[in-house]
């Protein structure tokens, strides 16, 4: 967890003063740096979190999840990435490739980084505890808790490149004003000029005769945006989410074992049956079962 520019720590900047994060990235100032730090501080977390799940199992089972789990995360991140990126593209948003790393990088330092907090309390139920079905499903709660909260610093991220996109169209483009010379606006089938009544009184019903203005100019709306500035679509970022969940967890499921059943032997890598979701509802039926 290198220090970063300020003295802090960059999980520090990311919970303590997240607007300047968003700001360096908007600028695209040292983007490269703060990159490689992130990719450090999650790598690290993940690596010390994977030990905790593999001691469950023997000294070789925890060594192997000390690699398998930061390449779990970064994998999910290598395939997600580019489909992230031609969204932006596609709906108009103007993140370059840095930015959606550096974007994308803030909400999986924050989940390592948490989950290596909660790191003591897997320990402690695993001491204190036999069951491994218990073990198991606890740790896939807390790696699940700290990826919503991970994700909702990516969604914050986005929101406020939006905001920078608005607010600088509307520096870019001031709203139109209304002529020096023009001062009333025309009028749509108007009659020649008439002198008005003596008494400065309409007849009856005249009022229903008035020709509706016209305003030759256009009416600029607050959230307009030149051509090819649209915001990211928050749609598709939501959707973009749901498909890093599900590449996730397919990838976890490849990946497997994390823990180890204290059943079988150690093996570095088990054969590609059934689906992870099946096994979370078996192991929860096994844990409700006794």
């Amino acid at each position: 967890m290198t220090n970063s520019p300020g003295g802090l720590l960059i999980i520090e900047r990311l919970l303590r003063d997240r607007d300047s994060v968003w700001r360096q990235i908007i600028d695209e100032r040292g983007l490269g740096t703060m990159s490689l730090q992130m990719l450090a501080s999650s790598s690290l977390s993940f690596a010390l979190y994977g030990i905790v799940l593999g001691a469950s199992h023997s000294w070789t089972q925890a060594l192997s999840s000390f690699v398998k789990l930061p390449l779990l995360f970064l994998a999910t991140l290598a395939i997600c990435l580019p489909t992230l990126y031609l969204f932006n593209l596609v709906f108009g948003a103007r993140l370059s490739v840095m930015q959606a790393v550096t974007l994308i990088l803030v909400p999986i330092t924050v989940t390592a980084v948490l989950t290596l907090a909660f790191a003591p309390i897997s320990l402690f139920f695993l001491i204190t505890s036999n069951s491994y079905a218990f073990f198991k499903l606890l740790n896939v709660a807390i790696l699940l808790l700290t990826a919503i909260v991970g994700l909702r610093f990516l969604t914050a991220g986005m929101t406020a490149f939006n905001a920078h996109q608005v607010e600088a169209a509307r520096a870019v483009t001031p709203a139109e004003t209304v002529p020096a010379e023009v001062k009333e606006p025309a009028l749509v089938g108007a009659p020649p000029a008439e002198a008005p009544p003596a008494n400065g009184v309409l007849p009856p019903g005249a009022w229903d005769q008035q020709p509706y203005p016209a305003y030759p100019y256009p009416r600029r709306t607050e959230q307009q945006l030149p051509a090819g500035q649209r915001p990211a679509s928050m749609t598709l970022l939501y959707i973009w989410i749901g498909l890093f969940g599900f590449v996730g967890t397919q990838l976890a499921w490849t990946l497997r074992p994390f823990f180890g059943s204290p059943e079988e032997p150690f093996a570095l890598f088990r054969d590609v049956n059934g689906t992870f979701y099946a096994d979370i509802f078996t192991t929860i039926g096994h844990l409700l079962g006794g």
